[in-house]
């Protein structure tokens, strides 16, 4: 074998090998770009494309070789979209954990009273209640504490074993019902997880209602909103500690129904 030859197949292994990452990088970038934390406002776009770079880089020689380029016809044009849109769904499943979070967060400060403190929060791009952002960061804690990340990585392997490059869905009326399906057991998690604390604020709040028809003159409506909240944060206090077991749970449904979504 001569000289050009042996430059001419290498080069044809480096245009194969760049088309691999290609194709992977599709599924993988939409993926982050859904993701919480990773796929928020907070990390830059450069860092996110950088991460899924190297993540398609790191996973692709472990695929199933990706369908030969014909040209940009439907085929191919349906082919990315259909990586885009499994991406894209697998990452919605893991945003809408965090937002069981959030949504507890809220909840918790109605009873509070701490509604009104709102401010921006990088992490979602909107602005939402500081108990909320509590909740959010104790779930990303809580991530990646739990290997979440690593878990993640090995759906994305497993997304590729179950749906290769360029095969068609087996049943797209499932797949498209994962996320909904999975919205329902996200609110009662958001709730569970807001429930004890909603139900001690609901009972302090009745007793000074009750107090402020008894003995008008205390005024005990100024006394109720920073008892509320001191009571509030005790409660959080005490709840840290038993987190870890309902979020995690939470996690297990995500990431089922992440999977779901390449193998309904």
């Amino acid at each position: 074998m001569d000289a050009a030859t042996a430059m001419a197949i290498d080069g044809q292994r480096a245009f194969g090998m760049i088309g691999a990452v290609l194709w992977t990088l599709l599924r993988t970038g939409a993926m982050l770009m859904a993701m919480p934390l990773v796929g928020t406002r907070a990390v830059p776009v450069r860092i996110r494309v950088l991460v899924a770079g190297t993540l398609a880089l790191a996973i692709s020689p472990l695929l199933p070789p990706p369908p030969a380029f014909s040209g940009l016809d439907a085929a191919t044009v349906l082919a990315v979209a259909r990586e885009l849109a499994v991406g894209v769904a697998m990452g919605l499943a893991l945003r809408l954990v965090f937002e069981a979070g959030a949504l507890a967060g809220e909840l918790v400060s109605q009873g509070m009273g701490l509604a009104f403190a709102q401010m921006t929060d990088p992490l979602r791009g909107t602005s939402s209640g500081v108990v909320g952002q509590w909740f959010y960061l104790a779930f990303g804690l809580l991530f990646f504490a739990a290997d979440g990340h690593l878990a993640m990585v090995s759906l994305l392997v497993r997304s590729y074993q179950a749906l290769p490059l360029g095969a068609a869905w087996p049943d797209t009326a499932a797949m498209l019902g994962v996320v909904p399906g999975l919205f329902g057991q996200v609110l009662r998690g958001g709730l569970l997880l807001a429930l004890p604390v909603m139900v001690a604020m609901l009972a302090t709040n009745l007793a000074f209602g009750a107090l402020a028809r008894a003995a008008p003159a205390l005024n005990p409506i100024q006394l109720g909103l920073p008892v509320a909240v001191l009571m509030g944060l005790l409660l959080l206090a005490v709840l840290i500690g038993e987190l870890a077991a309902p979020i995690r749970a939470l996690f297990e449904l995500a990431f089922a129904a992440a999977g779901r979504v390449a193998a309904p």
